[in-house]
């Protein structure tokens, strides 16, 4: 019978039938889902702890008839082939994490030498803008010089306008 039936049959909850196992400790075989599967023996010790409960006894103080004890299963030590063949695999994955670590590594070193090739460029490159810039200021200072002297030697002589008469300036003579 299954959880709900026994639990119909008692006239209790289902969710009592289970607190009951679980507190009595009690060895029900389940279904492959996991569901409890009652025998006639574990409804008749169901039935037992129901009158014991009806006459006042806790469920922690229950005395339950035909409890079988619970066994143990106890498994073999590993054999030496089983651990030579775990300690194999510890050590191909050990081998293998340290070969993708190297990997990972050697690409960080590649990238860092990419990147300072990079700069190192990008020095050069901007020493070559300054060069360039320092000989073109060198340049207009020379210009600048050659034209202030130039702006002190006048090119042509300063002529001297003759004070002439308005009326011979208007007719020309």
């Amino acid at each position: 019978m299954n959880t709900s039936a026994v639990a119909k049959m008692l006239g209790v909850s289902p969710s009592t039938i289970q607190r009951w196992v679980k507190q009595a400790n009690l060895q029900m075989e389940r279904t492959e889902l996991g569901h409890y599967q009652f025998s006639e023996e574990s409804i008749e010790i169901l039935k037992n702890i129901q009158e014991q409960l009806n006459n006042g006894v806790l469920l922690q103080d229950l005395k339950i008839k035909g409890n079988k004890p619970r066994k143990a299963k106890v498994t073999a030590a590993p054999s030496d082939l089983m651990y030579e063949k775990l300690m194999e695999r510890i050590n191909n994955l050990e081998n293998k994490l340290g070969g993708k670590a190297d990997d990972i590594v050697s690409y960080q070193i590649l990238h860092h030498r990419r990147e300072i090739e990079d700069l190192q460029n990008e020095v050069g490159r901007l020493s070559d803008i300054i060069e360039s810039l320092q000989q073109a200021a060198v340049q207009k200072e020379t210009v600048v010089e050659k034209e202030s002297k130039m702006a002190i030697i006048p090119s042509t002589p300063f002529r001297k306008f003759k004070k002439r008469n308005i009326l011979s300036s208007f007719f020309g003579f």
